[in-house]
């Protein structure tokens, strides 16, 4: 399901899944107070339950921006059985099967948080404990399949999110065992593993190499396909096909013929994700190939070749390259 290739939609799904990840930390970090609340009973019921609520729906609602904007966008590789079923995706698919998981155990919890008074109280508490089962898999999956977890501004608002979580949890498993002076060791040692583990993983073994944006020079595959319509004494023939590879492309050229000759040429070449196009004409054209030149908004010049092997069935398999 790929409705649109605006770069928009690929940036909402970013943000809202940072969004969804940091409010979900939150919400952690709140249920895990409340699980103390003795030791904060001073802080009104609405400063733990009903902003605690609160925080679940808003981390839903980002869910949903994200799934519904991956889903539409044409950049990302990724049908509707692949955001529904873990593992049939493409793309990294144990990371990304992580965050299906978070995602459908995150609306089980709603379901059973809207049911609370109906259900036994045993029975929901510990279904609620499945909230550090969806944050410990949001985390992966953002750190094994984030485009951009390994930027260091990504990477520091995971080592926070981790090492608060961290620190919380030995806290809330320390604070009725052990005196304070021997817990505050444990719980600032679970805070910088978390911190440390999930920071390694995203510089270092799950580290990002993102593909060129708008690459001046660039040489991919080419698929595509021919098509001819002859007049009474002028003829088109356009080529429309897309480059995969390190740089995404949509590429277009258009000859208008007339017997013996080239009368008009047109080129497009449209870079992806970020939607830049680039127009011009077709410098020189041959039975199964072309080369053009077309300017960018900016002004500077690529130098496009096309070549292909021909068929019957007028389709295109070959390579497309570029430079400036």
């Amino acid at each position: 399901m790929h409705l649109t290739s605006n770069p928009v939609d690929w940036y909402a799904a970013r943000a809202a899944g940072i969004a969804a990840y940091l409010l979900l930390s939150f919400g952690v970090l709140l249920g895990l107070t409340m699980a103390g609340r003795k030791s904060l009973r001073r802080w009104p019921k609405f400063a733990v339950e009903d902003v605690h609520r609160f925080v679940g729906l808003l981390v839903g609602t980002f869910v949903i921006i994200h799934v519904v904007t991956i889903a539409i966008d044409a950049w990302l590789p990724f049908s509707i059985g692949s955001i529904l079923v873990p593992l049939l995706s493409r793309y990294r698919a144990i990371w990304v099967a992580l965050g299906v998981v978070a995602a459908e155990l995150l609306l089980a919890l709603a379901v059973t948080n809207h049911y609370r008074d109906r259900l036994d109280y045993r029975f929901w508490r510990r279904a609620h404990y499945l909230n550090l089962l969806v944050w410990t898999a949001a985390t992966l999956h953002g750190i094994g399949s984030g485009t951009d977890r390994s930027a260091p501004w990504l990477l520091a608002l995971y080592a926070l999110a981790t090492a608060a979580v961290g620190a919380a949890i030995a806290w809330r498993f320390t604070r009725l065992r052990l005196p304070t002076r021997r817990s505050v060791p444990i719980i600032a040692f679970a805070g910088g593993g978390f911190s440390l583990l999930v920071v390694g993983l995203g510089a270092s073994a799950l580290h990002f190499r993102p593909k060129p944006w708008n690459a001046a020079s660039f040489t991919d595959s080419l698929g595509g396909h021919i098509a001819q319509v002859n007049g009474l004494s002028r003829g088109i023939v356009s080529m429309a096909g897309e480059g995969t590879g390190l740089q995404r492309v949509l590429v277009r050229a258009d000859l208008l013929l007339q017997p013996g000759r080239i009368d008009r040429t047109a080129f497009q070449m449209e870079y992806l994700p970020s939607g830049l196009r680039c127009d011009g004409t077709v410098t020189r054209a041959a039975a199964f190939g072309f080369d053009a030149v077309c300017r960018l908004p900016n002004g500077t010049r690529r130098f496009v070749s096309a070549r292909w092997q021909g068929n019957e069935q007028a389709q295109v398999v070959g390579t497309i390259s570029a430079h400036a």
